[in-house]
């Protein structure tokens, strides 16, 4: 097994900067990206998709929490698939685990651009894009403890924004507005509103996609059998309730259909209520950008330790898991994501179909990384309850094993229904999943077995 030649990665990480990750991961999906779900299925029948993902992640991440303190590596999801169903296990796990936070960063990016378009008409939006790229790359370069602290600013500054909006719009606020064709624009329901919920599923999961990242930070944290269980619970909470106010306030404002389709819908709700020219307009592109912020750095440093984690165990190429002997990060994995980052901003003529936008797109495309991730996870949580009875596990999964199996079970009825909905998405998932496995067999990367990777860091390396 490749060793790393440098340092490991240090433990700095305490509960409230971890609840702090877990929100900032997630929280720019109530920014932007879930109004796109309107199109499709209108604000009743999305709320009814968003009810039920909420209960997938409440009972995922419960469960999640349980492999998460029992093996707390920077590999996450690839050391679980891994442990319970080796080197095939692994890649699966650890390819959709890339996918999800690959491109979950390219599609915040765009949003980042679209605010400041908004301010600033003459800046292009990818040009903000890239600079945003530049910029939270060396930030997560300096050090995870800076990082962290930078997280947990921006993520209160944006809970707070996402508060003041609702404050703002609730004037207007009229429940007419908000169910108002709210049946895939139709006045009730009926059985042709069935297949615009299922389409909209990949704008409900983006409401709490990449909370699970947390688990990629669990080598740094101080006492992860204590902090991880309290930051899942909390952040779970937090984000649920976030969503239903951002949803229920925005569609309750003006005409929402003209809040579809579009990357900045709480700026543009908010202009239904206080004018084009109000002040709480600006403040809230300004704030507004700290919740695309949180999330976009967050995933940063979600992905970078992944890759750090595959390189590691022999999967990617050995320079990726270097570890900076200054700042203890692992800087090339960082810089290496940025780069398929930007360049996915740029490839419009690659995933521009279908007849949505590129950043839908996108979403989507990470969307089918998480419903990978999630079906390895809890298929590997049963799998070590029969083999590895013996497990230490500080925090174990309520309700098992009925909790993860509805997990398990709805994570895999959305991948179907967003297969089906998305076939040419799907194709091309699957197609780099292909290539992936197809480079590690012609370089000899793919080995029978892997050792399992013990933790790098401990006291002593501080």
């Amino acid at each position: 097994m490749p060793r790393s030649p440098s340092p490991g990665l240090k433990k700095t990480l305490g509960t409230t900067q971890l609840w702090a990750i877990a929100v900032g991961l997630v929280i720019s999906g109530e920014y932007f990206g879930w109004s796109f779900g309107w199109a499709s299925a209108g604000t009743l029948g999305f709320l009814v998709t968003t009810g039920f993902i909420a209960l997938m992640y409440g009972s995922f991440i419960f469960s999640f929490t349980e492999l998460t303190t029992s093996i707390p590596q920077a590999g996450g999801p690839f050391e679980y698939g891994r442990r319970a169903f080796g080197p095939l296990g692994g890649y699966i796990a650890g390819f959709a685990t890339l996918v999800e936070f690959l491109f979950a960063p390219p599609a915040i990016a765009l949003a980042i651009g679209a605010y400041l378009h908004v301010q600033f008409p003459e800046i292009s939006p990818k040009t903000a894009a890239v600079a945003a790229y530049v910029v939270f790359m060396a930030l997560n370069i300096i050090g995870v403890q800076i990082a962290a602290t930078f997280e947990l600013v921006v993520t209160l500054l944006a809970i707070f924004e996402l508060l003041v909006f609702m404050a703002v719009v609730s004037p207007g606020f009229s429940l007419a507005h908000f169910v108002k064709g709210g049946w895939a624009g139709q006045g009730s329901f009926s059985s042709a509103a069935v297949p615009g919920m299922f389409t909209a599923i990949p704008f409900a999961i983006w409401f709490f996609l990449a909370i699970e990242g947390v688990a990629m930070a669990a080598e740094e944290v101080k006492d992860p059998q204590r902090s991880i269980p309290i930051a899942y619970c909390a952040g779970i909470l937090t984000l649920v309730l976030l969503a239903a106010g951002v949803m229920v306030f925005a569609g309750a404002a003006g005409d929402w259909t003209q809040l579809a389709n579009i990357n900045d819908p709480l700026p543009q709700a908010m202009k239904l209520i206080v004018g084009a020219r109000s002040g709480w307009l600006h403040m809230l592109v300004w704030l507004g950008l700290f919740g695309l912020v949180a999330s976009f750095h967050g995933i940063i440093l979600g992905y970078s330790r992944q890759i750090y984690a595959l390189s590691r165990a022999g999967l990617l190429p050995g320079a990726l898991g270097r570890v900076h002997p200054r700042f203890h990060t692992p800087h090339l994995a960082i810089l290496s994501g940025g780069v398929l980052g930007i360049m996915a901003i740029f490839s419009d003529d690659l995933l521009s179909f279908g007849g949505q936008s590129l950043t839908a797109n996108i979403v989507t495309l990470s969307v089918f990384g998480a419903l990978v991730m999630y079906i390895v996870s809890m298929a590997s949580l049963f799998r070590l309850r029969r083999v590895e009875p013996g497990l230490a596990r500080p925090f174990q999964a309520p309700l098992f094993p009925y909790s993860p199996a509805f997990a398990l079970l709805a994570a895999a009825l959305c991948l179907v229904t967003m297969i089906y909905s998305n076939p040419r998405i799907a194709a091309l998932f699957i197609g780099l999943g292909l290539l992936g496995y197809g480079c590690m067999a012609a370089t000899g990367a793919w080995r029978p077995a892997v050792a399992p990777v013990a933790a790098v860091s401990n006291d002593d390396n501080h």
